[in-house]
């Protein structure tokens, strides 16, 4: 499966309202975790199989929450067996098509 997810403190960390101290905190915890994963402005996305992935997303979650009072989280899941690589399969089956145009 993979999971793009979004966590960030619902109230900022400090008086000039900047959260990525706190997101740092969840992003270094799945670059810990040794799963494939992508991060930008927005997601980050990381791939295994269901218990790994919720599982680094809970904890991820816990470092913002070691932070921060209130928590929030977005997640969005392609869920498909027997499929690895997908965070480049899909993307490479999408620049097959833009390349046709």
């Amino acid at each position: 499966m993979i999971a793009a997810f979004s966590v960030a403190p619902a109230v900022a960390d400090n008086p000039e309202g900047e959260m990525s101290a706190a997101v740092a905190r969840a992003v270094r915890v799945v670059r810990e975790s040794g799963l494939p994963h992508e991060t930008n402005a927005m997601f980050t996305s990381v791939e295994g199989d269901w218990d790994e992935v919720m599982d680094v997303i809970k904890r991820a979650t816990q470092a913002v929450e070691e932070v921060s009072p209130r928590v929030s989280l977005v997640i969005k899941a392609d869920i498909r067996r027997g499929y690895t690589d997908m965070l480049h399969q899909k993307m490479h089956s999408l620049n097959k098509h833009l390349k046709e145009d």
